[in-house]
């Protein structure tokens, strides 16, 4: 599987991870379900912020919307309460709801109490629109896809057309999944952040390589900008709430630098983590205790969070293979353009 650093395409100063994936986050694993049959190329990607059961575990969390033409669900109740309490789900756009009955029946079966002696459960499912390569109103994804993408999670996960990232596009070549992580020394210890990007925006020939190229696929045909990217960020970086929507809120720099605008119909969803803070559904004490980094050290986090979201669509761009989709339609991977 190439990579982007396999093309010389690293972004920034600070160094990456053991394996440059978001699962250098001590925790955290990602898993794929890829579907590919005649004009079907789509699926889902699970990430799993820790290995126990995350509603009664719930890491502090926070989302941030660049621009909203999108159709995700659960992301209010993240907003208000500050954290998440089942995996997180990525897809495509008309597959929400099954992935998000799935998350459910999950939390359903790990904790039968849910909806009756306890509060209900808030599933959340992220998206982006296949429909250019994909069968998209074929409703292929099934709930038993969404369930062997959770089985699936590993720390060592492959990027590029596979699981939601099978149909995806972006700027006008073959998108998908890609993912990057920094290390961090912050009182002398090490901690690490990493990014996990479904890449299906920008318009073609508008795509900037750090090096300041700019590269088109050999077809493409000036449109406007639309599609979506969904940024998922992990930290093991002791963060609260606010803290943490400001620093995935610089996802958006990442964006900017590969030649993005965020045009009217593209949404750009930011979901971000911290596996350090956790709230627990069944708290034995009426204060929980809490660390949080000092506001004067965390632009080396606005730093990250940018370098690894530029450099995770990269990476879904240089690991997609061409592909041929849908009624015939064609996206050329970067690689093959480079």
């Amino acid at each position: 599987m190439t990579r982007a650093r396999d093309l010389g395409l690293a972004c920034g100063r600070l160094p990456p991870g053991p394996l440059n994936l978001i699962s250098d986050v001590p925790g955290v694993s990602v898993g794929h379900a890829t579907l590919v049959d005649d004009d079907i190329r789509t699926g889902v990607t699970a990430i799993r912020p820790h290995p126990g059961d995350v509603f009664r575990d719930r890491p502090i969390a926070a989302a941030d919307v660049l621009n909203g033409f999108g159709k995700s669900i659960g992301l209010m109740q993240v907003e208000e309460l500050g954290q998440i309490e089942t995996p997180i789900l990525l897809t495509n756009t008309l597959s929400v709801g099954t992935c998000g009955t799935a998350l459910i029946r999950r939390a359903i079966a790990e904790n039968p109490d849910i909806g009756r002696r306890t509060s209900t459960v808030n599933p959340v499912v992220l998206e982006c629109n296949d429909g250019y390569l994909n069968d998209i109103q074929a409703l292929a994804v099934t709930e038993a896809d969404a369930l062997g993408a959770i089985d699936a999670a590993r720390t060592a996960f492959a990027v590029g057309a596979v699981g939601a990232g099978t149909g995806m596009s972006c700027f006008g070549f073959k998108g998908g999944i890609g993912s990057a992580s920094r290390r961090l020394t912050l009182d002398g210890a090490v901690f690490h952040l990493g990014a996990l990007v479904l890449a299906n925006f920008g318009r073609a020939g508008d795509l900037r390589l750090p090096d300041g190229r700019r590269v088109a696929p050999p077809d493409h045909v000036t449109t406007p900008e639309q599609g979506s990217v969904i940024v998922i960020v992990a930290t093991d970086i002791p963060l609260e709430h606010r803290q943490l929507q400001r620093v995935i809120r610089r996802a958006g720099a990442g964006l900017a630098r590969l030649g993005s605008f965020y045009g009217h119909g593209s949404g750009d969803i930011f979901l971000g983590l911290t596996t350090a803070n956790r709230t627990p559904h069944d708290a034995t004490s009426d204060l929980l205790p809490m660390r949080v980094i000092a506001e004067s050290r965390i632009d080396l986090l606005f730093e990250a969070v940018a370098d690894t979201t530029q450099e995770a669509v990269l990476d879904a761009l240089v690991a997609a293979p061409d592909t041929v989709g849908r009624a015939g339609h064609r996206r050329f991977g970067l690689a093959s353009a480079l």
